[in-house]
């Protein structure tokens, strides 16, 4: 017996050309309601523009096409040095986006101004030094509890959502608890690495800082090297997941894919 999508194969050329938009338009409102969304970190679109200078790539044509293909956010990380996007771009976004936009960084007086001004729906603090190549630790909510509760307070005055970038770590996220955040974002680097190897082992400590999260009553996003290899696992095992922030994984997928069917993918992965 042939199933819908086999037994849609078969019919005439001109009838597909009507049947998959139609397909794509039911996933994108599909994925409207799923527990957790998309948003696109799109800091590679910019290095690849910054590479020769000029507009080529468009990154706001690229945030746009994003959205168009279902992304359900965007997000950028302006760094000082402005390697990839930079405090333009984030003006320039902020006047075509049409989902959540959500502005990742460490929290200095330029970035505070910055972020004050666009009000984003969300913004991701990240206990980066100017001179990180990415990435590559969160917050002791601990150590900085009283740094962290000021710029909550101060996003919050604006009516701007704030999530703190920590360690898969109860503790660290008990302690992001008194700072007032509304959300937490796991950084998944040492799942995605150790994933392969054993996929139960490294989503234990994510399980475990998740159920604290939830007894907090905190939401929770994920980001930094969830790929279409290791996303749906940790989607199914993370039930309170609200937000997956991808940016190299996809982008990368996007060279082979294509932009639109990468989303798509991605999406997926995500039901």
């Amino acid at each position: 017996m042939l199933n819908f999508t086999s037994y849609v194969l078969h019919f005439p050329s001109y009838v597909l050309r009507f049947f998959v938009p139609l397909q794509r338009t039911y996933e994108f409102y599909k994925s409207l309601i799923m527990n957790t969304r998309l948003s696109v970190n799109i800091n590679k679109i910019a290095t690849i523009r910054n590479a020769r200078g000029g507009n080529m790539p468009n990154l706001v044509q690229v945030a746009i096409d994003c959205e168009r293909f279902g992304a359900q956010g965007i997000t950028v990380h302006p760094r000082p040095d402005g390697r990839h996007i930079k405090y333009q771009d984030v003006y320039d976004l902020k006047k075509i986006v049409t989902t959540e936009f959500n502005i990742e960084g460490y929290p200095s007086e330029s970035f505070m101004k910055l972020v004050l001004e666009i009000h984003p729906t969300q913004v991701t603090l990240v206990p980066d030094p100017p001179e990180a190549l990415t990435s590559n630790a969160g917050w002791d909510t601990i150590q900085h509890a009283e740094f962290l509760t000021d710029i909550v307070n101060q996003l919050h005055r604006e009516g701007i959502r704030a999530s703190i970038f920590v360690n898969a770590d109860p503790t660290m996220v008990a302690h992001a608890k008194a700072t007032g955040t509304d959300r937490v974002e796991l950084y998944t680097e040492s799942y995605a690495a150790n994933y392969t190897k054993d996929r139960e082992a490294a989503i234990h400590d994510f399980v475990i800082a998740a159920q604290e999260a939830e007894r907090q009553h905190i939401d929770l996003n994920a980001g930094h090297d969830l790929s279409l290899v290791n996303l749906k696992y940790f989607q199914e095992k993370i039930p309170n997941l609200k937000e997956v922030s991808i940016g190299h994984a996809l982008i990368c997928d996007a060279l082979y894919l294509g932009l639109e069917e990468t989303i798509h993918r991605y999406l997926q992965q995500l039901q």
